[in-house]
């Protein structure tokens, strides 16, 4: 699915990332197919409350040249504005250069080393050589005016850190190989040019490099420093407050007129006031209270059915413009209301996958504006992120032991025991332009435990559905024949 694309973020979440230009409309949605043996259903787990604990969204800038976004000739002519769009421009550049650095760092660490670590170790230099290079240039460009300087040295400062830390990290997840010894070395050597830089500049205290609690701390807050004023501000509101009022009102006032009518015909039958009229009167304000909620909810039910339940609205945080509009669906639904597409791909599955599950379906539709975006940027980039932490309470610990006897060559008398954990496989199913000319779907398997996700991987073909809707091309065709006549 060339739009989207769905990864492992951190121990416990996934990320759906894609990009939309300006003027553009996409419908995203998002079947989670959870195995009833998690005991996830909407009694247990509402739909708002995921939502509210689990699910958040991001935005920012993109551009295709992620590497060297502002890297050009007049980026010398913007350091001689005002030191507020002067940052503005170096954050957009660093915020996108972390992005390309992660992405390039993931998809090294996933070059398949089946026959030796040489293509990863080939890729990491050209990723190692290429940042270098960038904040080479970067630095080219410092400014000489003390306004602008300390604004690029927090951020020079952050970026040798965090690609220093990359690295490092990256060598840190493969084994070491005597026959990759050199290459191994001259990556250590940039990372250790990297950190005598930063104490040439000064740029942290003796202090703070002696402690990795405070040298971490410290760039955690350079990083929310990048970060704010590039990912747009994004104003969630929850719909149809008026409307659950109204529902509470009617329902209110439909129940006591019932209520009203039982107590008149029940002072009709009795002419003085009794024991047996008190006891009716109680039982018909206890009936009330029992089916006054019930109704309320299902007459709010009724009429909120189908309809978004939250609207986010995304600005830039330096201009104040709007960028877009969102509107959020959230909701368990049956196996009958899926779509075709999604029906299919989940018949795909292994016969012992194929078992009955609960279906929560998300649905995001945004509408990128087309004004209001930053000189030199036409496209943003949306990051939504699926926490699974409220599903692994749910799931089970690992119980359980496998026993294995020894190998005949061993000791035959000897038992090997072996603990076993509990495993769960969630199947999704991404759709993109549901319902348009242009229909995507494509399912992922996600299998996971208590402790964290163990794998994400697609599950077969995408299914891609380019043809156009005749019911729609034929009500467009007449269109046009009753505008040719109208001439």
């Amino acid at each position: 699915m060339g739009k989207i694309s769905l990864k492992q973020d951190d121990r416990l979440s996934i990320k759906l990332t894609h990009q939309l230009r300006q003027g553009e409309f996409r419908r995203i949605d998002v079947y989670f197919s959870l195995p009833k043996e998690m005991s996830i259903n909407k009694n247990t787990l509402s739909e708002t409350d995921y939502f509210n604990a689990a699910v958040q969204s991001r935005s920012a800038y993109f551009t295709e040249g992620l590497h060297l976004p502002i890297l050009h000739s007049r980026f010398a002519r913007r350091m001689k504005r005002s030191p507020e769009e002067y940052k503005n421009h170096l954050n957009l550049f660093a915020y996108q250069y972390i992005a390309a650095l992660d992405t390039d760092i993931q998809e090294t660490l996933n070059i398949d080393d089946s026959n030796g670590l040489r293509n990863f170790y080939d890729a990491a230099q050209d990723i190692a050589n290429h940042s270098i290079t960038i904040l080479t240039k970067n630095r080219s460009h410092a400014p000489k005016k003390d306004s602008l300087a300390a604004i690029f040295e927090n951020v020079d400062n952050y970026l040798s850190w965090y690609t220093e830390q990359a690295i490092l990290g990256m060598l840190v997840k493969k084994p070491r190989l005597s026959e990759f010894s050199e290459e191994r070395l001259a990556l250590l050597r940039l990372c250790e040019n990297e950190n005598l830089y930063r104490k040439e500049k000064k740029y942290n205290s003796q202090a703070t490099l002696n402690d990795a609690n405070r040298i971490a701390n410290k760039m955690h807050l350079l990083r929310r420093l990048i970060e704010y004023g590039v990912i747009f501000k994004s104003d969630t509101e929850v719909l149809g407050n008026i409307t659950r009022k109204i529902v509470t009102g009617v329902a209110t006032a439909l129940i006591m007129s019932v209520v009203l009518v039982l107590i008149i015909k029940t002072q009709g039958a009795f002419s003085t006031l009794t024991s047996l009229m008190i006891f009716i009167l109680a039982i018909i304000y206890g009936v009330r209270e029992v089916f006054k909620d019930d109704f309320k909810n299902m007459l709010w039910q009724w009429i909120r059915k189908g309809k978004a339940k939250w609207a986010t609205t995304l600005t830039d945080p330096t201009s104040r413009e709007e960028i877009a509009k969102q509107k959020i669906w959230l909701d368990y639904t049956k196996t009958g209301n899926l779509p075709p597409q999604t029906q299919e791909l989940l018949a795909k599955r292994h016969m012992q996958n194929k078992q009955s599950a609960e279906l929560l379906h998300f649905r995001c539709e945004n509408k990128i504006f087309r004004n209001g975006f930053q000189p030199g940027y036409n496209t943003l980039e949306e990051t939504i992120i699926f926490s699974f932490l409220p599903f692994a309470r749910y799931l089970e610990r690992g119980s359980g032991k496998v026993y294995e006897q020894n190998a005949p060559s061993a000791n035959k008398e000897k038992i090997k025991t072996t603990s076993i954990e509990r495993r769960y496989q969630i199947n999704i199913v991404v759709a993109v332009n549901q319902g348009e000319y242009r229909e995507e779907f494509e399912r992922y398997r996600i299998t996971l435990n208590r402790s964290g996700i163990i794998e994400v991987e697609k599950a077969g073909e995408s299914i891609l559905q380019d043809e156009p809707d005749t019911d729609r091309y034929s009500k467009l065709r007449s269109l046009l024949h009753i505008k040719k006549r109208r001439r």
